[in-house]
């Protein structure tokens, strides 16, 4: 009896023994991992960011001052967060003034706004229209992108579908330098005039995340090869403004 206790107590101690010894190869394999995911990540990182200062160099600009003479004659708003009352953010009321700036200076002919309207209950074209709009912009000068999900939508969609040759991008310096890398990944002869007419509240949220969105931006273009979510019949930028609005686009109050 005493000996079938012992064999018992043996295997019993070999069985736990196995499942340590597997569980201790479980977490050095995911340590191992982690780090190949880390260093992976890491090189991605100072691939794309030396990829994204090579294609952008000279192509950025403080303000509407700074732009030098012959620079294009067409302007681009990415969209960003509209209020439930139609109220751009900061973030995006800055993108509309730096455009509405350029406008007013005589340096811009057409302004194409590019937006979140994915859903009807969520509208962040029509009220970047109805800011313009309430700011003395004529509509004819005012074209309206209403499927910009994402910046590479925006741009992409700027090229194949507004077929928009040259632009200058209007947002904050965070967002800058990959907004004109996409524009130039997808044929757009591109500058960008920095949106930065307050310190926003987001500011260090959002240099984190560009992080990440610059490397996605890099994999999109030269991994992926990703396309918009939504292209659709060419509305050239040359063609008539009118074709692009809704009727939902209504003054807004100052």
């Amino acid at each position: 009896m005493a000996g079938k206790l012992s064999l018992e107590i043996a295997g019993s101690l070999l069985t736990r023994g196995g499942a340590r010894a597997t569980l201790l190869r479980g977490l050095r394999l995911a340590g191992y991992a982690a780090i190949a995911a880390a260093v992976t990540g890491a090189l991605l990182s100072i691939v794309a960011e030396r990829d994204l200062r090579s294609a952008t160099e000279g192509r950025l600009y403080a303000d509407a001052a700074a732009l030098p003479e012959g620079s294009p004659r067409v302007a681009i708003v990415p969209g960003a967060r509209v209020f439930s009352d139609g109220t751009p953010s900061h973030a995006l009321g800055d993108r509309l003034y730096t455009a509405l700036a350029l406008h007013e200076a005589g340096l811009v002919d057409k302004i194409l706004l590019s937006g979140d309207h994915a859903a009807t209950a969520y509208d962040e074209v029509n009220a970047m229209h109805a800011w313009m709009l309430a700011r003395g912009v004529d509509a004819d000068a005012l074209y309206l992108d209403h499927a910009g999900l994402r910046t590479l939508d925006t741009m992409a969609r700027a090229a194949e579908v507004f077929q928009i040759e040259r632009a200058v991008i209007c947002t904050q310096r965070f967002h800058l330098a990959r907004s004109v890398y996409l524009a130039r990944a997808f044929g757009i002869d591109a500058v960008g005039v920095a949106a930065d007419r307050r310190v926003l509240r987001s500011r260090y949220w959002n240099e984190g995340r560009e992080r990440l969105a610059r490397v996605r931006a890099w994999l999109d273009v030269h991994v992926l090869k990703t396309k918009p979510r939504f292209l659709g019949p060419p509305l050239p930028i040359d063609g008539p403004a009118a074709a692009t609005h809704d009727r939902r686009t209504a003054p807004a109050p100052g």
